[in-house]
Protein backbone atom coordinates (compact mmCIF):
# COMPACT_ATOMS: atom_id res chain seq x y z
CA UNK A 1 0.00 0.00 0.00
CA UNK A 2 2.05 3.30 -1.31
CA UNK A 3 -0.11 6.15 0.56
CA UNK A 4 1.95 8.70 -1.64
CA UNK A 5 0.81 6.64 -5.06
CA UNK A 6 -1.65 8.24 -7.67
CA UNK A 7 -3.88 5.78 -9.37
CA UNK A 8 -1.82 3.75 -11.43
CA UNK A 9 0.22 1.06 -9.58
CA UNK A 10 3.52 -0.63 -10.54
CA UNK A 11 4.23 -3.95 -11.26
CA UNK A 12 4.38 -6.61 -8.43
CA UNK A 13 7.72 -7.26 -9.62
CA UNK A 14 9.01 -3.47 -9.68
CA UNK A 15 7.07 -3.27 -6.39
CA UNK A 16 9.14 -6.48 -4.86
CA UNK A 17 12.53 -5.00 -5.98
CA UNK A 18 12.17 -1.48 -4.65
CA UNK A 19 10.81 -2.51 -1.29
CA UNK A 20 13.41 -5.27 -0.95
CA UNK A 21 14.15 -6.06 2.48
CA UNK A 22 13.37 -2.80 4.33
CA UNK A 23 10.03 -3.60 5.62
CA UNK A 24 12.19 -6.03 8.21
CA UNK A 25 14.74 -3.02 8.72
CA UNK A 26 12.08 -0.79 9.12
CA UNK A 27 11.00 -2.72 12.32
CA UNK A 28 14.51 -1.84 14.17
CA UNK A 29 12.98 1.91 13.87
CA UNK A 30 9.87 1.70 14.37
CA UNK A 31 10.03 3.18 18.07
CA UNK A 32 12.18 6.03 16.12
CA UNK A 33 9.38 7.01 13.46
CA UNK A 34 6.68 7.14 16.03
CA UNK A 35 8.84 9.09 18.87
CA UNK A 36 9.62 11.66 15.36
CA UNK A 37 5.67 11.65 14.93
CA UNK A 38 4.86 12.44 18.14
CA UNK A 39 7.26 15.69 18.14
CA UNK A 40 6.13 16.86 14.99
CA UNK A 41 2.30 16.88 15.79
CA UNK A 42 2.78 19.06 18.63
CA UNK A 43 4.85 21.23 16.18
CA UNK A 44 2.21 21.09 13.43
CA UNK A 45 -0.46 22.34 16.64
CA UNK A 46 2.11 25.08 17.41
CA UNK A 47 2.22 26.45 14.25
CA UNK A 48 -1.59 26.12 14.11
CA UNK A 49 -1.60 23.68 10.70
CA UNK A 50 -3.67 21.27 13.08
CA UNK A 51 -5.68 21.85 16.23
CA UNK A 52 -4.85 20.91 20.01
CA UNK A 53 -7.94 18.35 19.69
CA UNK A 54 -6.14 16.37 16.61
CA UNK A 55 -2.70 17.17 18.55
CA UNK A 56 -4.00 15.20 21.51
CA UNK A 57 -5.64 12.32 19.25
CA UNK A 58 -2.13 11.68 17.35
CA UNK A 59 -0.40 11.56 20.03
CA UNK A 60 -2.33 9.22 21.83
CA UNK A 61 -2.92 7.46 19.15
CA UNK A 62 1.40 7.45 18.40
CA UNK A 63 1.83 6.70 22.09
CA UNK A 64 -0.53 3.18 21.44
CA UNK A 65 1.69 2.26 18.93
CA UNK A 66 4.91 2.46 21.23
CA UNK A 67 3.39 0.18 24.02
CA UNK A 68 3.01 -2.49 21.39
CA UNK A 69 6.29 -1.87 20.11
CA UNK A 70 7.71 -2.42 23.36
CA UNK A 71 5.43 -5.47 23.56
CA UNK A 72 7.21 -6.90 20.53
CA UNK A 73 3.62 -7.04 19.07
CA UNK A 74 3.35 -4.16 16.39
CA UNK A 75 4.24 -5.28 12.87
CA UNK A 76 4.22 -3.61 9.44
CA UNK A 77 1.83 -4.99 6.99
CA UNK A 78 2.70 -6.66 3.80
CA UNK A 79 0.74 -4.21 2.00
CA UNK A 80 1.93 -0.87 3.47
CA UNK A 81 5.83 -0.21 1.96
CA UNK A 82 7.64 0.66 4.71
CA UNK A 83 7.39 2.06 8.40
CA UNK A 84 6.33 5.13 7.23
CA UNK A 85 2.98 4.35 5.36
CA UNK A 86 2.02 1.86 8.24
CA UNK A 87 2.14 4.97 10.95
CA UNK A 88 0.09 6.85 8.97
CA UNK A 89 -2.34 3.57 7.79
CA UNK A 90 -3.19 2.90 11.31
CA UNK A 91 -3.32 6.41 12.41
CA UNK A 92 -5.86 7.35 9.16
CA UNK A 93 -7.66 4.09 10.30
CA UNK A 94 -8.18 4.64 13.58
CA UNK A 95 -8.52 8.57 13.40
CA UNK A 96 -9.78 8.98 9.98
CA UNK A 97 -9.38 12.35 8.36
CA UNK A 98 -7.04 13.28 11.32
CA UNK A 99 -4.65 10.56 11.02
CA UNK A 100 -4.17 11.86 7.29
CA UNK A 101 -3.26 15.04 8.91
CA UNK A 102 -0.04 13.70 10.48
CA UNK A 103 2.43 13.93 6.85
CA UNK A 104 1.60 17.85 6.92
CA UNK A 105 4.75 19.89 6.20
CA UNK A 106 6.88 16.37 6.06
CA UNK A 107 8.55 14.14 3.61
CA UNK A 108 9.39 10.76 3.32
CA UNK A 109 12.66 11.52 3.13
CA UNK A 110 13.35 13.45 6.14
CA UNK A 111 10.96 11.02 8.31
CA UNK A 112 14.12 8.26 6.79
CA UNK A 113 16.61 10.98 7.92
CA UNK A 114 14.97 11.39 11.19
CA UNK A 115 14.69 7.73 11.84
CA UNK A 116 18.32 7.09 11.23
CA UNK A 117 19.75 9.33 12.98
CA UNK A 118 17.54 8.84 16.04
CA UNK A 119 18.59 5.10 15.37
CA UNK A 120 22.00 5.68 15.31
CA UNK A 121 21.76 8.15 18.01
CA UNK A 122 21.00 4.57 20.52
CA UNK A 123 23.27 2.23 19.22
CA UNK A 124 26.01 4.76 19.36
CA UNK A 125 24.49 5.21 23.10
CA UNK A 126 24.58 1.15 23.28
CA UNK A 127 27.97 0.87 22.16
CA UNK A 128 29.50 3.76 24.51
CA UNK A 129 28.58 2.05 27.44
CA UNK A 130 29.85 -1.59 25.87
CA UNK A 131 33.06 0.22 24.93
CA UNK A 132 33.44 1.30 28.65
CA UNK A 133 33.13 -1.75 29.76
CA UNK A 134 35.98 -3.28 28.17
CA UNK A 135 37.62 -0.58 28.76
CA UNK A 136 37.25 -1.06 32.34
CA UNK A 137 38.35 -5.08 32.65
CA UNK A 138 41.42 -4.20 30.42
CA UNK A 139 42.03 -1.77 32.95
CA UNK A 140 41.51 -3.81 35.80
CA UNK A 141 43.57 -6.72 33.93
CA UNK A 142 46.53 -4.31 33.50
CA UNK A 143 47.20 -3.86 37.14
CA UNK A 144 46.79 -6.85 38.00
CA UNK A 145 49.14 -8.33 36.09
CA UNK A 146 51.69 -5.19 35.72
CA UNK A 147 54.59 -7.68 37.13
CA UNK A 148 53.80 -10.09 34.59
CA UNK A 149 56.39 -10.27 32.00
CA UNK A 150 55.70 -11.16 28.75
CA UNK A 151 58.23 -11.07 25.22
CA UNK A 152 57.70 -8.15 23.20
CA UNK A 153 58.10 -8.53 19.36
CA UNK A 154 58.64 -6.70 16.19
CA UNK A 155 58.37 -8.27 12.78
CA UNK A 156 57.37 -11.54 14.84
CA UNK A 157 60.94 -11.54 16.07
CA UNK A 158 61.55 -11.10 19.88
CA UNK A 159 62.67 -7.89 20.67
CA UNK A 160 62.21 -6.32 24.01
CA UNK A 161 60.64 -7.29 27.64
CA UNK A 162 57.08 -6.23 28.01
CA UNK A 163 54.60 -6.59 30.10
CA UNK A 164 50.99 -8.50 30.42
CA UNK A 165 50.11 -5.06 32.22
CA UNK A 166 51.17 -2.74 28.96
CA UNK A 167 49.74 -4.97 26.87
CA UNK A 168 46.19 -5.07 28.30
CA UNK A 169 46.65 -0.79 28.70
CA UNK A 170 47.68 -0.86 25.07
CA UNK A 171 44.43 -1.90 24.06
CA UNK A 172 42.78 0.22 26.99
CA UNK A 173 44.06 3.57 25.15
CA UNK A 174 42.89 2.47 21.72
CA UNK A 175 40.12 1.96 22.71
CA UNK A 176 40.17 5.51 23.78
CA UNK A 177 40.95 6.78 20.12
CA UNK A 178 38.04 4.49 18.70
CA UNK A 179 36.07 6.48 21.71
CA UNK A 180 36.82 9.60 19.77
CA UNK A 181 36.24 8.29 16.39
CA UNK A 182 32.18 7.78 17.99
CA UNK A 183 32.27 10.75 20.02
CA UNK A 184 32.53 11.76 16.34
CA UNK A 185 29.54 9.77 14.55
CA UNK A 186 27.41 10.71 17.85
CA UNK A 187 27.89 14.61 17.48
CA UNK A 188 26.92 13.85 13.44
CA UNK A 189 24.15 12.25 14.26
CA UNK A 190 22.60 14.07 16.88
CA UNK A 191 21.53 16.89 14.47
CA UNK A 192 17.80 17.26 13.28
CA UNK A 193 16.68 16.90 9.89
CA UNK A 194 13.56 17.33 10.36
CA UNK A 195 11.40 20.11 8.41
CA UNK A 196 14.08 19.81 5.55
CA UNK A 197 10.92 17.76 4.41
CA UNK A 198 11.60 16.65 0.24
CA UNK A 199 15.17 18.31 0.52
CA UNK A 200 13.82 22.19 -0.11
CA UNK A 201 11.82 23.03 3.29
CA UNK A 202 8.41 23.58 3.34
CA UNK A 203 6.13 26.55 2.66
CA UNK A 204 4.54 25.87 5.60
CA UNK A 205 5.41 28.22 8.82
CA UNK A 206 7.01 25.18 10.74
CA UNK A 207 9.18 25.37 13.68
CA UNK A 208 12.31 23.22 13.24
CA UNK A 209 13.27 24.84 16.31
CA UNK A 210 11.06 23.21 18.27
CA UNK A 211 11.20 19.40 16.79
CA UNK A 212 14.92 20.27 17.35
CA UNK A 213 14.53 20.65 21.49
CA UNK A 214 11.35 17.94 21.86
CA UNK A 215 13.27 15.37 20.13
CA UNK A 216 16.64 16.54 22.48
CA UNK A 217 19.30 17.14 19.35
CA UNK A 218 21.83 19.18 20.48
CA UNK A 219 21.34 21.34 17.05
CA UNK A 220 19.57 20.66 13.26
CA UNK A 221 20.89 20.28 10.14
CA UNK A 222 19.84 24.21 9.17
CA UNK A 223 20.39 24.18 5.36
CA UNK A 224 17.58 21.20 3.81
CA UNK A 225 19.59 20.47 0.87
CA UNK A 226 22.54 19.66 3.17
CA UNK A 227 19.92 18.31 5.75
CA UNK A 228 19.44 15.71 2.77
CA UNK A 229 23.05 14.92 2.06
CA UNK A 230 23.58 13.78 5.52
CA UNK A 231 22.08 10.32 4.24
CA UNK A 232 24.38 7.32 3.84
CA UNK A 233 26.84 10.25 5.43
CA UNK A 234 25.76 9.30 8.58
CA UNK A 235 26.10 6.09 8.33
CA UNK A 236 29.52 6.14 6.57
CA UNK A 237 30.51 8.57 9.74
CA UNK A 238 29.00 6.02 12.10
CA UNK A 239 30.62 3.06 10.36
CA UNK A 240 33.78 4.70 10.63
CA UNK A 241 33.63 4.40 14.03
CA UNK A 242 32.83 0.62 14.00
CA UNK A 243 35.21 0.29 12.11
CA UNK A 244 37.37 1.55 14.87
CA UNK A 245 36.68 -0.42 17.95
CA UNK A 246 36.14 -3.44 15.05
CA UNK A 247 39.90 -2.87 13.89
CA UNK A 248 41.19 -3.03 17.98
CA UNK A 249 39.22 -5.91 18.49
CA UNK A 250 40.70 -8.11 15.52
CA UNK A 251 44.15 -7.16 16.76
CA UNK A 252 43.86 -8.14 19.51
CA UNK A 253 42.17 -11.53 18.99
CA UNK A 254 44.93 -12.09 16.57
CA UNK A 255 47.44 -11.68 19.82
CA UNK A 256 45.29 -14.10 21.74
CA UNK A 257 45.75 -16.80 18.69
CA UNK A 258 49.39 -16.79 19.01
CA UNK A 259 49.99 -16.30 22.97
CA UNK A 260 47.67 -19.44 23.18
CA UNK A 261 49.75 -21.48 20.52
CA UNK A 262 52.03 -24.23 21.94
CA UNK A 263 55.02 -22.49 21.00
CA UNK A 264 54.47 -19.28 23.13
CA UNK A 265 51.53 -20.88 25.74
CA UNK A 266 51.54 -17.26 27.63
CA UNK A 267 48.09 -17.42 28.51
CA UNK A 268 45.39 -20.18 28.64
CA UNK A 269 40.96 -20.19 29.18
CA UNK A 270 38.99 -22.94 30.48
CA UNK A 271 38.18 -25.89 28.52
CA UNK A 272 34.82 -24.33 27.99
CA UNK A 273 36.30 -21.31 25.70
CA UNK A 274 37.89 -23.76 23.49
CA UNK A 275 37.07 -26.16 21.02
CA UNK A 276 37.85 -29.30 20.19
CA UNK A 277 39.29 -31.17 16.94
CA UNK A 278 36.72 -34.50 15.72
CA UNK A 279 40.47 -36.57 15.35
CA UNK A 280 43.08 -34.76 17.56
CA UNK A 281 42.30 -35.52 21.57
CA UNK A 282 44.52 -32.90 22.47
CA UNK A 283 43.29 -29.73 20.31
CA UNK A 284 42.22 -26.40 22.09
CA UNK A 285 41.12 -24.31 19.16
CA UNK A 286 41.02 -20.25 19.68
CA UNK A 287 38.14 -20.58 17.84
CA UNK A 288 35.89 -17.42 19.27
CA UNK A 289 39.15 -15.39 18.83
CA UNK A 290 39.38 -16.36 15.23
CA UNK A 291 35.73 -15.38 14.56
CA UNK A 292 36.05 -12.22 16.53
CA UNK A 293 38.81 -11.49 14.20
CA UNK A 294 36.85 -12.68 11.15
CA UNK A 295 33.73 -10.70 11.61
CA UNK A 296 35.64 -7.68 13.13
CA UNK A 297 37.76 -7.82 9.47
CA UNK A 298 34.76 -7.90 7.74
CA UNK A 299 33.45 -4.92 9.95
CA UNK A 300 36.71 -2.68 8.63
CA UNK A 301 35.22 -2.94 4.95
CA UNK A 302 32.02 -0.65 6.22
CA UNK A 303 33.26 2.41 5.46
CA UNK A 304 34.70 1.55 1.70
CA UNK A 305 31.30 -0.35 0.91
CA UNK A 306 29.34 2.77 1.60
CA UNK A 307 32.62 4.95 -0.19
CA UNK A 308 31.49 2.78 -3.36
CA UNK A 309 27.06 2.82 -2.61
CA UNK A 310 27.27 6.77 -2.15
CA UNK A 311 30.79 7.88 -4.20
CA UNK A 312 29.00 9.17 -7.22
CA UNK A 313 25.38 10.42 -6.11
CA UNK A 314 24.51 14.18 -6.45
CA UNK A 315 22.71 16.08 -4.25
CA UNK A 316 19.11 15.38 -3.51
CA UNK A 317 17.49 12.20 -2.47
CA UNK A 318 18.60 8.65 -4.26
CA UNK A 319 17.11 4.98 -3.66
CA UNK A 320 20.54 3.79 -2.76
CA UNK A 321 20.15 5.26 0.44
CA UNK A 322 17.36 2.42 1.07
CA UNK A 323 20.32 0.50 0.92
CA UNK A 324 22.37 2.01 3.92
CA UNK A 325 20.24 -0.30 5.81
CA UNK A 326 21.28 -3.52 5.10
CA UNK A 327 25.33 -2.54 5.44
CA UNK A 328 24.82 -0.51 9.15
CA UNK A 329 22.00 -2.59 11.18
CA UNK A 330 23.68 -5.83 11.13
CA UNK A 331 26.61 -4.16 11.79
CA UNK A 332 25.85 -3.24 15.39
CA UNK A 333 24.76 -6.40 16.36
CA UNK A 334 28.11 -8.00 15.11
CA UNK A 335 30.13 -5.71 16.90
CA UNK A 336 27.98 -6.01 19.83
CA UNK A 337 28.70 -9.90 19.72
CA UNK A 338 31.99 -9.50 19.68
CA UNK A 339 33.01 -7.21 22.52
CA UNK A 340 30.56 -9.19 24.43
CA UNK A 341 32.40 -12.80 23.85
CA UNK A 342 35.89 -10.83 24.07
CA UNK A 343 34.67 -9.51 27.58
CA UNK A 344 33.97 -13.22 28.41
CA UNK A 345 37.38 -14.66 27.10
CA UNK A 346 39.09 -12.26 28.69
CA UNK A 347 36.91 -12.37 32.10
CA UNK A 348 38.81 -16.04 32.08
CA UNK A 349 41.83 -15.27 30.78
CA UNK A 350 44.97 -17.41 32.53
CA UNK A 351 48.27 -15.30 32.30
CA UNK A 352 51.75 -17.33 32.47
CA UNK A 353 54.25 -16.53 35.38
CA UNK A 354 58.06 -15.82 35.11
CA UNK A 355 57.54 -17.05 31.28
CA UNK A 356 61.11 -14.71 30.79
CA UNK A 357 63.16 -16.83 33.00
CA UNK A 358 63.48 -19.26 30.06
CA UNK A 359 67.06 -18.62 28.24
CA UNK A 360 65.21 -18.83 25.36
CA UNK A 361 65.05 -15.00 26.02
CA UNK A 362 67.64 -13.86 27.03
CA UNK A 363 68.26 -11.86 23.53
CA UNK A 364 65.34 -9.93 24.94
CA UNK A 365 67.78 -7.70 27.35
CA UNK A 366 70.02 -6.29 24.95
CA UNK A 367 68.84 -3.07 24.57
CA UNK A 368 69.06 -2.84 28.53
CA UNK A 369 72.66 -3.87 27.99
CA UNK A 370 73.44 -1.50 25.85
CA UNK A 371 72.21 1.44 27.58
CA UNK A 372 73.81 0.57 31.09
CA UNK A 373 77.04 0.60 28.62
CA UNK A 374 75.72 3.74 27.32
CA UNK A 375 75.08 4.96 30.92
CA UNK A 376 78.85 4.38 32.08
CA UNK A 377 80.07 6.57 29.33
CA UNK A 378 80.48 4.67 26.20
CA UNK A 379 78.91 6.08 22.91
CA UNK A 380 75.37 4.75 21.71
CA UNK A 381 77.16 3.05 18.56
CA UNK A 382 80.07 1.63 20.67
CA UNK A 383 78.14 0.00 23.17
CA UNK A 384 75.77 -1.57 20.26
CA UNK A 385 78.93 -3.23 18.42
CA UNK A 386 80.26 -4.27 22.03
CA UNK A 387 76.84 -6.02 22.53
CA UNK A 388 76.28 -7.01 19.09
CA UNK A 389 79.71 -9.26 19.08
CA UNK A 390 78.77 -10.90 22.25
CA UNK A 391 75.95 -11.86 21.05
CA UNK A 392 77.46 -13.22 18.01
CA UNK A 393 79.83 -15.38 19.73
CA UNK A 394 77.35 -16.75 22.20
CA UNK A 395 79.08 -14.72 25.46
CA UNK A 396 76.20 -12.51 26.11
CA UNK A 397 74.73 -12.28 29.46
CA UNK A 398 71.14 -11.07 30.11
CA UNK A 399 70.54 -8.61 32.83
CA UNK A 400 67.27 -9.44 34.12
CA UNK A 401 67.10 -6.28 36.71
CA UNK A 402 66.76 -3.49 34.71
CA UNK A 403 63.86 -1.25 35.52
CA UNK A 404 62.22 1.31 33.42
CA UNK A 405 60.63 4.69 34.94
CA UNK A 406 59.26 6.45 31.80
CA UNK A 407 55.30 7.16 31.78
CA UNK A 408 54.19 4.46 29.55
CA UNK A 409 56.82 1.58 30.27
CA UNK A 410 56.71 -1.82 31.88
CA UNK A 411 57.07 -0.21 35.82
CA UNK A 412 55.07 3.17 34.70
CA UNK A 413 52.43 1.89 32.49
CA UNK A 414 50.92 5.49 33.01
CA UNK A 415 46.97 3.89 33.18
CA UNK A 416 45.89 6.65 35.44
CA UNK A 417 46.25 8.94 32.57
CA UNK A 418 44.54 6.45 30.17
CA UNK A 419 41.34 6.10 32.38
CA UNK A 420 41.45 9.88 33.13
CA UNK A 421 41.82 10.49 29.14
CA UNK A 422 38.87 7.72 28.83
CA UNK A 423 37.04 9.38 31.25
CA UNK A 424 37.36 12.92 29.65
CA UNK A 425 35.96 11.53 26.16
CA UNK A 426 33.17 9.41 27.83
CA UNK A 427 32.22 12.87 29.58
CA UNK A 428 31.62 14.56 26.27
CA UNK A 429 28.71 12.80 25.21
CA UNK A 430 25.23 14.03 25.62
CA UNK A 431 23.08 10.88 26.35
CA UNK A 432 21.07 12.44 29.58
CA UNK A 433 19.55 15.25 27.53
CA UNK A 434 18.83 13.36 24.45
CA UNK A 435 17.18 10.46 26.72
CA UNK A 436 15.51 12.97 29.16
CA UNK A 437 13.80 14.71 25.95
CA UNK A 438 12.43 11.04 24.50
CA UNK A 439 11.08 10.08 27.91
CA UNK A 440 8.93 13.32 27.99
CA UNK A 441 7.82 12.36 24.61
CA UNK A 442 6.54 9.06 25.40
CA UNK A 443 4.68 10.54 28.57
Amino acid sequence: MKLWSTQSSSSILVNNFTVGNDRGFDLELAECDVLGSIAHAKMLCAAKLISPGEEFALTEALKEMLVKIREGTFSIDENCEDIHSQVEFLLTEQLGETGKKIHTARSRNDQSLLDIKLFCRKKIKQLTADTEKLFRLLITLSEKHKDDLVPGYTHLQLAMPSSFGLWFAAYAESLCDDLELLLAAYHIADKNPLGSAAGYGSSFAIDRELTTSLLGFSGMNVNSVYAQMTRGKTEKTVANAVAGIAATLSKMAMDCTLFMNQHFGFISFPGGLTTGSSIMPHKKNPDVFELIRGKCNRLQALPNEFALLLGNLPSGYHREFQLTKEILFPAFNIITDCMSMMMLMLENVEVKKNILEDENFNSLFTVDKVNQLVASGMSFRDAYHEVSAQVNTGTFTADRTSTTSHTGSINNPGNSLIVKDFEAILARFSFGKAEEALERLKK
